[in-house]
């Protein structure tokens, strides 16, 4: 079983666990958007969520980072109480989209980028098209540039895999689901993100899984790191859910970067 296939898993049980706390919802750009605000400080850390899942991912690590400087998540179009949009769902949207909701609410950059999964791949691109925006990089057990190339290609999923995620996903996470490659080419086209702090958080247990798709996501986990040039990788000792597993974990790095 993939990561993929965990954070849906995944996503699906925290649907109908604790919610994240001072959510709303509002009309921004002619749609409505759900998001948390705190503001606590002169710094602020952005949190995005992987594939399939809502803002509820960061329920046990957005409240302890919001004690201490402003914090914001939200719910990508067509997930939770968040409006569809017609435009393509590609990094590239989706970057775009988030700098206007954050401009929207007076968020000013430079930004902690905090990313999950799929959520990682999009803040790779947001550091890398707007560095001088961005103050530190946190990718928790991010997607890969290349994450669906090689052996990692549908191609190769088991016909099972493919079956369930036909029938699990709406039509928004297959939509990002297939413009992963889009996203990822976009990423490696454009210089790493350097010179500030960049923390890579692995998910150590999926490292003892054996076939040819885990060992190519677990080859592909170890070299997020290298994309990035000084960044820190650390091993937690978690399945792909580390905000939800481990997230002490990552509110430790966050307070890291911040403190840099």
């Amino acid at each position: 079983m993939n990561r993929f296939t965990i954070s849906l898993l995944l996503a699906t049980m925290v649907s109908g666990c604790a919610s994240l706390p001072d959510k709303t919802t509002a009309q921004i750009d002619n749609r409505r958007v759900e998001y948390a605000l705190t503001r606590n400080g002169n710094k602020t850390v952005v949190f995005e969520n992987g594939l399939g899942g809502t803002m509820d991912w960061w329920t046990k690590v957005f409240p302890e980072v919001a004690k201490n400087t402003t914090a914001f998540a939200y719910d990508r179009p067509g997930y939770g109480k968040s409006d569809p949009v017609s435009t393509p769902r590609d990094g590239m949207h989706i970057v775009d989209e988030l700098r206007s909701l954050l401009k929207s609410k007076d968020l000013n950059p430079p930004y902690v980028l905090v990313g999950h999964s799929l959520g990682g791949l999009y803040m790779q691109l947001f550091a890398r098209r707007y560095p001088d925006e961005v103050s530190a990089l946190v990718l928790v057990d991010s997607t890969h540039p290349e994450q669906l190339k090689g052996a990692g290609s549908f191609e190769n999923w088991p016909i099972w895999l493919r079956v369930m995620f036909g029938v699990a996903m709406s039509s928004v996470e297959k939509e990002e689901l297939n413009a992963i490659d889009v996203t990822g080419e976009e990423i490696l086209r454009l210089a790493s993100f350097t010179g500030k702090p960049v923390a890579v958080l692995s998910a150590l247990q999926p490292m003892k899984e054996k076939s040819t798709l885990a060992d190519d996501a677990n080859e592909k986990r170890k070299d997020i790191a290298r994309l990035y040039p000084g960044s820190k990788q650390i091993w937690v000792d978690s399945g792909h859910g580390i905000p939800l597993e481990k997230p002490e974990a990552i509110i430790s790095v966050i307070r890291d970067v911040l403190s840099q």
